[in-house]
């Protein structure tokens, strides 16, 4: 049992050691991706990165690779390795917010222990250090009594609309989901609790007249959106953890005449799901303040609450534990107010999400990850599939 035990941590901390001699590979990697733009609606673009990561999985794991043909976003990629009655999900995406000609402006490149470029932290620095920790435990033989699905999805960063079926399919055939979204923080927490999304649209519609001969026979829909915005906002409550905002307006065809149109872009935030089924039905259910006026209001939660369950804290204090013994790191977890699919795959299978890439600026100019840490976070990856592939299955009985 003892000499078991030994070659157990052996192994460990050879994974750990090989992981930070393949930094270079991993950053070359990092380099290709990078510059093969991948924005999301562009899905020559998008297929043209996935290609190349293809190539790069063929690289460094032996598994059965799957393209997931889409006809309006990228294709997808499903990565299959090992055997087992359970699946253990490694979800990942590789589209970016970054339109078509950002590295012009924001070239792939590197400033001491920094790289930059378009991508680089949300979140194809996590895709590459996923590849290396399934590289890693084949590259030792790692037994593992779960079969691994690494998928790869192409438009997270605007819904998962297209995605969302698959992501759901897989989720409900797993034990486990491990997503490679950036850490929460440049401290490297990872997300074990995650805000629901939604996004609403809203169209007024009024009665247009000249705002200086007959402004009595004008209803503004302006004026009525002003009322809104100042009610919907006052739905925010920051003790919850419910957040409402108006983000985008537009209305009106000239200053001289009472606007006949006016809509509004609505991002909505939410903690809890009871808080979700009280907040959503007044925005859906908004009606006019006087007659003459018409509200059309569109849209849908995008992803729901991901609440920190006992089955994720578990998940996450296996992290924490294998993060302090081989990597000497005081591994700590917080909630996220952005979405992820980490959102979607929860309502069906723990889920621990932010195990990618430590670094900062996610969407910004100054969007970066810390290089040095790209083979401690694979290496984190690694571990955790093995100590997670390694529980025993339960058996209904």
């Amino acid at each position: 049992m003892i000499k078991l035990e030994l070659k157990r941590v052996f192994v460990m901390l050879e994974i750990v050691d090989y992981l930070q001699k393949q930094k270079g590979e991993m950053l070359q990697a990092l380099r290709v991706l990078t510059k093969k733009e991948s924005p999301s609606y562009e899905k020559h673009l998008v297929d043209k990165c996935g290609k190349k990561l293809v190539e790069i999985v063929n690289q460094y794991v032996d598994g059965r690779t799957e393209i997931i043909e889409n006809h309006s976003f990228g294709n997808q990629l499903r990565l299959e390795l090992g055997e087992g009655e359970e699946q253990i999900l490694v979800l990942g995406h590789l589209d970016t917010v970054w339109p078509q000609g950002t590295l012009k402006q924001m070239p792939f490149g590197i400033v001491g222990d920094k790289a930059f470029g378009p991508g680089v932290f949300d979140m194809k620095a996590g895709l590459v250090q996923g590849i290396f920790a399934l590289h890693a435990l084949q590259t030792f033989q790692v037994p593992i009594k779960k079969k691994v699905v690494f998928l790869v999805t192409t438009d997270e960063e605007i819904g998962s609309s297209s995605s969302r079926a698959i992501i759901e399919s897989e989720a409900k055939r797993s034990k486990y989901v491990l997503v490679l979204e950036p850490a929460a923080t440049p401290r490297g927490e990872l997300k074990t609790a995650r805000k629901g999304v939604g996004a609403f649209q809203i169209k007024i519609t009024g009665q247009a007249a000249h705002a200086g001969i007959e402004p009595e026979k004008g209803i503004s829909a302006i004026e009525e959106l002003a009322k809104q915005i100042l009610y919907l906002h006052d739905l925010t409550d920051l003790q919850k953890g419910t957040t409402v905002n108006i983000g985008m307006i537009q209305g009106g065809i000239a200053t001289n005449v009472i606007a006949a149109h006016a809509e509004a872009e609505l991002d909505v935030r939410i903690e809890r799901p009871e808080e979700m089924k009280r907040v959503v039905p007044l925005i859906e259910g908004l009606s006019p303040t006087q007659e003459g006026l018409t509200i059309e209001v569109s849209g849908a939660v995008t992803r729901p609450p991901m609440e920190k369950t006992p089955e994720i804290e578990k998940m996450f204090f296996k992290a924490k534990e294998i993060a302090k013994t081989y990597l000497d790191l005081d591994l700590e977890d917080q909630l996220s107010g952005g979405g992820s699919d980490g959102s979607i795959t929860a309502q069906y299978a723990p889920t621990l999400d932010g195990l990618g890439a430590v670094g900062d600026g996610s969407h910004a100019d100054h969007e970066h990850i810390i290089i040095s840490q790209m083979p401690v976070r694979s290496a984190l990856l690694a571990l955790l599939i093995k100590e997670l592939g390694e529980q025993p299955i339960r058996k209904n009985a």
